[in-house]
C-alpha cells in the first residue's frame, strides 16, 4: 500500500488502517453505473459478463426496448446508457430524447449494428454522446464507457469519417448560400411586407395602399415564393435577419 499512497511517515497508520481511511476512499473512483438496453437478451447478458470484469464499471440494470429503458433510466439514474438503435415498441433514438429528460446527467452511447448515416445524425441530434458499432471488441466497450464518463465523445472510426464528410458538405452548402444574393423584392412588395410586419391583415393593407385585397394576396404570395418561405411571419423574420427590411 505504501507504493500506492506514498512513503510512510512517522505517526502514519498501518497498512490496514490506510485501506479503511477516508483519504484512501477519496482516491478511489466510484464505479461507473451502466444501464444496458438491447432487445436481444443474450447480447445483454454477454455485455454484463464482460463489464462485470471491470472493477470501475457496474451494470445497474437492463432493458429490452426503448420504453422500458426510459422507465429504468428514471428509476436508476445511471451514468451511462448503452443502447441499441433498432428495437421493438420504441427505438433507441426516440428513447434517447426521453432519457435525457428524465435523467439529464446520463450519457448515452448507441451500441448498434446500424451503420446508416441517418441513424448516426439522428442519434447525435437526440443527445447521444457516443455511436459505436457492435463489431468493436469487448475491451473497446469498456474504454468507450470510461471515455464518455470523463466527458469525451466516442464514434466508431468508419462512422466518424461519414460524419466529417457530412459536416464538410454542410459548410460548403452554407458558403454557397452566402454567395447567392438575397432575392430582390419590388418597392410595392417591400411596402406590403412592412405592413404585414406591423400585424395588418390583407384588407387593412389594401385600404392603406389603395389597392384591391386580391392584389395584396398576390403580393404576399410572390414575396413567399421569392424568399422560399411558407408563412407571413417567416417572411418578416427573414427580411429582418437579412436586413431587407428594418422594423422600427
Amino acid at each position: 500500500m505504501a507504493d500506492t499512497f506514498g512513503p510512510m511517515r512517522d505517526g502514519d497508520a498501518d497498512d490496514d488502517d490506510i485501506g479503511m481511511s477516508t483519504d484512501a476512499g477519496s482516491l478511489r473512483r466510484e464505479p461507473i453505473r451502466v444501464l444496458v438496453v438491447d432487445d436481444h437478451a443474450l447480447f445483454r447478458r454477454g455485455l454484463e459478463i464482460v463489464l462485470a470484469a471491470e472493477e470501475d464499471i457496474q451494470v445497474v440494470g437492463e432493458a429490452g426496448d426503448g420504453a422500458e429503458a426510459v422507465d429504468k433510466a428514471a428509476d436508476l439514474l445511471p451514468d451511462i446508457v448503452l443502447m441499441d438503435v433498432r428495437m421493438p415498441k420504441r427505438g433507441g433514438i426516440e428513447a434517447c430524447t426521453s432519457i435525457k429528460e428524465v435523467a439529464p446527467s446520463a450519457k448515452i452511447i448507441m451500441l448498434t449494428i446500424s451503420d446508416e448515416e441517418a441513424d448516426l445524425y439522428d442519434a447525435i441530434k437526440a443527445g447521444a454522446t457516443g455511436y459505436l458499432l457492435k463489431e468493436i471488441s469487448t475491451d473497446e466497450v469498456a474504454t468507450a464507457i470510461r471515455a464518455v464518463a470523463d466527458g469525451q465523445s466516442q464514434i466508431s472510426p468508419s462512422m466518424a469519417s461519414k460524419l466529417l464528410t457530412e459536416f464538410k458538405s454542410m459548410i460548403q452548402r452554407t458558403d454557397e448560400r452566402r454567395l447567392v444574393p438575397a432575392p430582390r423584392l419590388t418597392d410595392r412588395e417591400l411596402e406590403v411586407l412592412k405592413l404585414v410586419a406591423t400585424g395588418m391583415n390583407n384588407r387593412d393593407i389594401a385600404k392603406e395602399l389603395f389597392i384591391s385585397e386580391n392584389t395584396v394576396k398576390n403580393h404576399v404570395r410572390n414575396i413567399l415564393e421569392k424568399l422560399q418561405l411558407h408563412s407571413r411571419m417567416e417572411a418578416v423574420v427573414y427580411a429582418m435577419r437579412e436586413k431587407i427590411l428594418e422594423i422600427r
